[in-house]
């Protein structure tokens, strides 16, 4: 519990910090009425709600300890009010926004007038939550070198297990109005502790230290925990309330930020102001980082398929650009041939064209393509051959001139392609019948291009290919993106997950045209595979599962071996292998050699199948 604060016996004080917010209107009785007034205290800016009651008032000479000066980015101070109140839900710090290089230093006692505001880290549109703050501000430093008020630990013991409320119906599902519950939800104890100074003892890491010098950590070590170290995000109730992000006060320039995998320990005491931002949510900005003690996770390597099995992959290799530096093509083929074991087949996404990201109209990737197999060759991988089809210039999404599309590779001293009246970007392949057999109409070709549900998209490569005799058809996919979708730490809850309407009819899409095959040959042999931008147990899935026409294979591991991307600490699916019915036995790996580490040649993990067709 936090202990009562004291009145002021400044009678003057308060009547200055009653007109300055507005609650008296100046008359003699108004500023006689002040003398009993309590002055205004950052827990009273804060309240019990996410939104301050005093939003858009004026406050004067509220009182608290500097606890983290961020002289970069979003410039300011947080401030602490020592003598808490009783009340859980209300927090005793705040950041205060000076636009400029603060001029105050950890430690000072100070008084600041200012204008109380909400401020929403990437805009009201992106439905985050707001930060409470007080701007244009009057800052007096009263004294120097004052202790810290004691950091509020968060820990297992503490954190919720139940992640938030549900939104109220009447402000559409809006949890910035109801009062902060912080002994029953995350979202709430998070909230409660906005702007004050926090600590974390010895935490693991679950999401790899990134450019923009962050990592991700988990309080809970127990909490769905991944075979390699991570955390699994099984489900849309799965949230993982014991992740929080790290980040660092102090300037790259002057303190490098520690490099850390997924497994490794963030060892000792991280302490420092608990701010909230756009790329994460609630994150400990540490004035005091603890040390990164790496674990043994390595790169992992799939088995070699035997004679007669088939070997097919897929990989999204990032916007691949004949301007990517030999580096990356090189790690990507190394990639190919070692940890994957040279697939007999590997679908490709996000291969760009010749000039990458230059907007001028060129869409063949004849160049990337070579460069790559070249790579893949010298380092003792086959002499991969390939298959695409181009797309229309900056109609495809993804990078404006960048024109990524999907592709296959092929061994052909093991699989042969069947060509047949190859398509181009707007004629639809589809299913004839040959000697009582599928068969694709146009090989390779685009599935359903004109449908609405591919605009700006990548449109599914189909092929048809022949093993050992036995016809595969494989189709390549990279669905629309998760772009515009609430964070979970959104103020909706639960939050708005506009995408998945695209990816639902891309997935109908596909399905419809599986289901063709089949009713041309019940027992063909069909892979849809690539990144499909969502959950094995999404409404994406269970689309591209209906049914019986697939099944995600991913599904046959371990929960705990589950994921191909690790995104805000939470380590999920977003690539996926889909099998017909007639592949009843394979073998399924998720090859993780990207996703957990901070030094990465793409942010996804392939996956592999193996079965005998």
């Amino acid at each position: 519990m936090r202990s009562s604060h004291p009145r002021s016996a400044a009678v003057s004080a308060l009547v200055a910090t009653a007109l300055a917010t507005g609650l008296l209107a100046g008359t003699a009785d108004a500023a006689e009425g002040a003398a009993s007034a309590d002055p205004i205290r950052i827990h009273d800016i804060q309240g019990t709600t996410r939104i301050s009651p005093l939003n858009g008032k004026q406050v004067a000479d509220v009182a608290g300890i500097v606890t983290g000066v961020r002289t970069y980015g979003s410039r300011g101070f947080w401030m602490q009010d020592p003598d808490a109140d009783d009340d859980a839900a209300t927090s005793e710090g705040i950041f205060v926004f000076t636009n400029s290089v603060p001029t105050v230093a950890v430690g000072d006692a100070v008084k600041v007038s200012g204008l109380v505001g909400e401020y929403v880290p990437g805009g009201a549109a992106s439905g985050n939550q707001s930060v409470t703050q007080i701007s244009k501000p009057a800052v007096t430093v009263v004294s120097s070198g004052n202790a810290l008020p004691e950091a509020t630990v968060i820990s297992e013991y503490n954190v919720p297990a139940e992640y938030a409320p549900a939104g109220d119906p009447a402000a559409a599902g809006s949890i910035n109005g109801l009062t902060l519950d912080p002994s029953r939800y995350a979202l709430d104890f998070y909230e409660s502790l906005e702007g004050m100074n926090v600590k974390i003892g010895s935490s693991r890491v679950v999401g790899a230290t990134d450019p923009h010098a962050e990592m991700w950590v988990t309080v809970k070590g127990w909490e769905n925990t991944a075979k390699r170290g991570g955390t699994i995000y099984g489900s849309y109730e799965s949230q993982n309330t014991g992740r929080l992000q790290i980040q660092q006060l102090a300037p790259l320039a002057q303190q490098p930020f520690p490099v850390a995998n997924v497994g490794d320990k963030l060892t000792g005491t991280t302490e420092g102001p608990l701010d909230f931002n756009q790329f994460g949510g609630y994150t400990l900005v540490a004035r005091t980082l603890g040390t990164v003690k790496a674990g043994t996770l390595a790169p992992e390597k799939t088995k070699a398929q035997s004679p007669g099995e088939l070997a097919v992959a897929t990989y999204n290799v990032e916007n691949l650009d004949p301007g990517d530096p030999q580096e990356k093509f090189d790690n990507l083929a190394k990639a190919v041939v070692e940890n994957l074991s040279s697939p007999d087949i590997v679908a490709l996404e996000e291969i760009q064209d010749n000039n990458g990201a230059k907007n001028d109209g060129t869409v063949s990737a004849e160049e990337t393509l070579q460069k790559f197999t070249a790579a893949i060759a010298a380092a003792g991988g086959p002499a991969y051959q390939w298959r695409t089809i181009n797309p229309e210039n900056n109609k495809d999404g993804g990078e404006p001139g960048g024109n990524i599309r999907q592709v296959f590779l092929f061994n052909p001293a093991r699989v042969s392609f069947t060509d047949r009246a190859a398509g181009d970007s707007f004629t639809a392949t589809g299913v004839s019948k040959e000697n009582g057999k599928a068969a694709l109409t146009h090989s390779p070709g685009r599935i359903d291009p004109a449908n609405p549900a591919w605009t700006d998209s990548r449109k599914p490569l189909a092929g048809e290919f022949v093993f050992r005799g036995r016809t595969v058809f494989v189709i390549a996919n990279h669905f629309s993106s998760k772009g515009g979708d609430e964070g979970l730490a959104s103020q909706h809850q639960p939050p708005v997950r506009k995408s998945e309407e695209k990816r639902l009819l891309q997935a109908q899409a596909v399905n419809a045209f599986v289901k063709e095959i089949l009713a041309a040959d019940k027992n063909a042999n069909v892979l849809a595979l690539g990144d499909i931008n969502d959950f094995e147990f999404s409404g994406t899935a269970k689309a591209l599962e209906d049914g019986g026409a697939l099944y995600s294979a991913i599904k046959s591991l371990p929960k705990a071996e589950r994921y191909s991307y690790v995104y805000q600490g939470n380590a999920q699916v977003l690539d996926q292998i889909l099998t017909s019915p007639a592949i009843k036995s394979f073998t399924y790996d998720s090859v993780h050699i990207n996703a957990e580490f901070s030094a990465q040649n793409s942010d996804h993990d392939p996956q592999v199948l193996r079965f005998r067709p």
